[in-house]
């Protein structure tokens, strides 16, 4: 029996802007880039879908905290009236994919007919009429060195407080706790390990290049990209500027997803129809602290696979990934958990770099430049976006072959597979005195691309988990841990109290 075409989930329209005034103050703001993301979308679907919407998914944005949940002001702009109105709760890179997936499921149960979902971030503008009212007042450039008020989207909760007196709390300073555990864990060495991330985002900016709705379109050698100079200083090692997120962007994407039968009844060609599979979705431990490890994560495989196997789909059979690419540890992570090679691109809108990093809408990119590029040849695309720190995983499949959209909604709450894979996790001792040995560290630069300090997290004989610094003043220490002559990871020393009350680590 053929299924009913009237539960079977298609995106029909995407649509996505780069907005890049010669005067950065007369860019966009997020919810004009939203609309005109939307209206792109329209056309492309042939015109006549946004008025026609039963639900409307908004990804939160940071660049306008002002302006509020925008999903009714927008829908009001395009003349709907959805019965399923939403914004994120924050702007982590998992939305795109969340409200893709919750839009696709209310379609197979036949809840609604015609879905949007929409994100842009304008911090390109946001500064620009920041620099703009700064001039006319007479007021001074901030100081670069004057600590900024931090999105609550990085804000860790358990042991926020502890982090603040470490100098810990943003992305930079986290995701290479990754990165560096993972090198380690993989028995490669530090020069064998920037050369694998310098290979993989040098094919991201190739991807980039030809991607008209990217950001930067000038493609990069993996020397390039592993070389620090003034222009690539080094960010958190062992990333440069050039191996992180590019968050200083206008850009806005969304795409519309009905069902086959509304887009058969619409006329569009079947081949324009990209079909929605289903998807996997996991959590971490928000807190860092909590993790069981800093090698991988049991959220991100069972996530990977989840997706695949319920799509009774293989590795082999994917055509086209895109791995969630805020730092390089995320799609390192990915590609070993479904043996993606270094050589296939990871990605095919240019990663967060190149592509550009928009916030938490990063992968509504992806979706649109998922579907371009399956309406030019391949079946299967998979789609991994990540938030948080490492935190938040959601996988999905879409595709050419109709299969993948029949049989219903899914659940897609993979969590306690997640937490059976998860190993134990260690007790955490905050004021811990003593000897321990090295779990993963991390080394923020400023940005002249000297050493601020090293944070180490080790473990005690006895298996607890503690965190102390390595300040800048201590040479030999931020030597030993960037340098690349020994593996830090798995290496003895000890914590102790310095003069001014700080928990000092130093070499055994």
């Amino acid at each position: 029996m053929m299924a009913d075409e009237s539960r079977i989930p298609v995106i029909v329209g995407v649509g996505q802007i780069s907005d890049r005034p010669g005067d950065p103050a007369k860019g966009l703001d997020s919810m004009g880039l939203m609309v005109a993301a939307l209206e792109r979308a329209d056309r492309d679907a042939g015109g006549d879908w946004l008025r026609r919407l039963d639900s409307l998914g908004v990804v939160d944005q940071v660049s306008f905290p002002q302006l509020g949940d925008l999903s009714k002001p927008i829908a009001e702009i395009l003349g709907a009236t959805p019965k399923y109105l939403s914004q994120t709760p924050n702007a982590s890179g998992d939305s795109p994919i969340l409200l893709l997936n919750e839009a696709a499921n209310r379609i197979r149960d036949g809840a609604i007919h015609v879905a949007a979902v929409v994100g842009g971030e304008a911090l390109r503008t946001a500064a620009g009429r920041a620099r703009a009212a700064a001039a006319v007042a007479s007021q001074p450039k901030p100081d670069e060195k004057t600590p900024r008020k931090r999105s609550k989207r990085f804000e860790p909760d358990k042991h926020s407080e502890y982090y603040q007196r470490l100098g810990v709390g943003s992305p930079a300073d986290v995701y290479p706790l990754y990165e560096n555990g993972g090198r380690a864990a993989y028995g490669q060495s530090l020069e064998e390990a920037t050369r694998e991330t310098s290979e993989i985002w040098s094919i991201f900016s190739g991807v980039a290049a030809k991607n008209d709705g990217a950001w930067l379109h000038d493609p990069v050698s993996p020397e390039e990209i592993a070389t620090p100079t003034p222009n690539n200083r080094p960010i958190a090692f062992p990333y440069n500027k050039l191996m992180v997120a590019n968050s200083s962007v206008n850009q806005g994407a969304g795409f519309i997803i009905t069902s086959l039968a509304l887009a058969r009844a619409a006329g569009l060609p079947e081949e324009s129809c990209v079909y929605v599979g289903h998807g996997a979705a996991t959590h971490e431990p928000h807190d860092l602290l909590d993790r069981d490890r800093y090698d991988q994560s049991s959220g991100m495989v069972v996530s990977l696979r989840g997706a695949i196997e319920v799509n009774e789909l293989t590795a082999d059979d994917l055509d086209f990934v895109e791995f969630y690419s805020c730092f390089p540890c995320v799609p390192k992570m990915a590609r070993r958990v479904i043996g993606w090679p270094v050589s296939r691109p990871a990605s095919v809108f240019g990663g967060l770099t190149f592509g550009g990093g928009p916030i938490g809408n990063y992968m509504s990119h992806a979706v649109v430049s998922m579907v371009l590029k399956l309406r030019e040849s391949g079946r299967h695309g998979l789609l991994f976006a990540n938030g948080g720190f490492a935190t938040h995983n959601h996988t999905i499949i879409v595709s050419r072959d109709r299969a993948i959209a029949e049989g219903g909604s899914r659940d897609f709450d993979y969590q306690a597979e997640a937490d059976a894979k998860r190993g134990p996790i260690p007790p955490y001792l905050e004021d811990y005195v003593g000897p321990g040995t090295i779990e993963t560290y991390s080394v923020p630069y400023d940005r002249m691309g000297a050493p601020r300090f090293g944070i180490v997290v080790a473990r005690t004989p006895a298996g607890e988990r503690f965190v102390a610094r390595v300040p800048a003043s201590d040479e030999s220490g931020i030597t030993f841990l960037t340098d690349g002559m020994l593996e830090p990871v798995g290496s003895e020393g000890k914590v102790e109290i310095g003069s001014d009350g700080e928990r000092l680590w130093s070499l055994s």
